[in-house]
């Protein structure tokens, strides 16, 4: 409980940040170098467009446009990498850094004193990367997905598709921040619901196919796996054992549908990332990252697969599909 008032808390400090008015946001004649580092996903160099649009466009609505008084350096690659990104825009003079989960430690390690935009899934608090959600206190700040209440949400939507099941396996990277309290969230939402959970850890890519026989022998009905880079960067491949095992499998992100499993719920990608533009722009106008509170999600989607619930024997109800933003054929 005290992780979740400390988000609901936080929150509050947020909705100010958020409630700040883009007319406020003048036109500038100052050109900004802004910096985009991002791990790779199928091993592509080129930004999710949900993600690089969705800042681009909130920086647009704040007066920076491309071409004219803002300049964007995109770095993509493995985490491997992030320190020599990092390096790399301090050298070319960047004034702010969007940094995605993966990568944040190893940019911090070498931006200097360059302010860092983050966007994670965990708990920064946990991570080291700010003091508290409301005063982050030091040279990083941005937005996290992690909303408990998304977790017992997760397991009424396979409820709901799937009514018969009672053991859902719980697929989670052990080594997460916020894995303890995504847990808890989602045992509390599983005795409401009659359903038994199996937790499977992974820290590792080469964990997966452990985690999976595990899940077999557990005769798991389902998957529930909690949102994250390492569980995302695996989603082709558990999509394609749920469909041997002909099981529903729900995750977090758009991506996580998009590689072939039947849903997920949580953030709009687009406006988790449009929103991080707020915080680049304050801080290309003189504000600090120690002084802007971390942000929590306010709006949620929810997406199914329209091909992958058929080929598992599921109809989707009505009650689903209505409220679905995205149904992939």
């Amino acid at each position: 409980m005290r992780q979740t008032r400390k988000f609901q808390t936080t929150l509050i400090c947020v909705l100010l940040l958020a409630a700040v008015p883009v007319a406020q946001s003048q036109q500038t004649d100052k050109t900004a170098r802004v910096g985009w580092v991002d791990v790779s996903y199928d091993l592509k160099t080129a930004p999710r467009p949900e993600q690089l649009d969705g800042l681009v466009a909130g920086l647009r609505e704040r007066g920076w446009v491309q071409g004219k008084n803002l300049v964007m350096e995109v770095r993509i690659g493995d985490s491997g990498k992030a320190a020599d990104f990092g390096a790399e825009l301090v050298r070319n003079k960047t004034d702010v850094i969007f940094v995605s989960g993966p990568m944040v430690r190893g940019v911090m390690a070498r931006a200097g004193a360059t302010p860092i935009v983050f966007g994670i899934t965990g708990d920064p608090v946990e991570m080291g990367f700010v003091a508290t959600l409301a005063r982050p206190g030091g040279n990083l700040t941005g937005l996290t997905s992690l909303a408990l209440e998304l977790e017992g949400k997760r397991l009424e939507f396979l409820k709901e598709i799937a009514p018969r099941i009672t053991r859902v396996a719980v697929l989670a990277n052990g080594l997460h921040p916020g894995f303890n309290s995504q847990l808890k969230a989602t045992q509390a939402a599983a005795r409401q619901l009659g359903l038994s959970l199996q937790v499977v850890a992974v820290r590792e890519p080469g964990e997966f196919e452990a985690a999976f026989e595990a899940m077999t022998r557990g005769r798991a009905q389902a998957i529930v796996a909690f949102p994250d880079g390492l569980i995302h960067r695996q989603a082709k491949v558990i999509a394609e054992y749920a469909m041997r095992r002909r099981i529903p499998s729900i995750g977090g992100w758009l991506y996580f549908v998009e590689a072939g499993n039947l849903m997920s719920y949580g953030p709009s990608e687009y406006e988790f990332y449009r929103r991080t533009a707020a915080y680049v722009d304050r801080i290309l106008r003189g504000a600090k990252p120690a002084d802007l509170p971390v942000e929590l999600p306010t709006r949620f989607e929810l997406m199914v697969n329209k091909a992958t619930a058929k080929a598992l024997g599921l109809s989707l109800p009505s009650s689903v599909l209505v409220r679905a933003e995205k149904v992939v054929e």
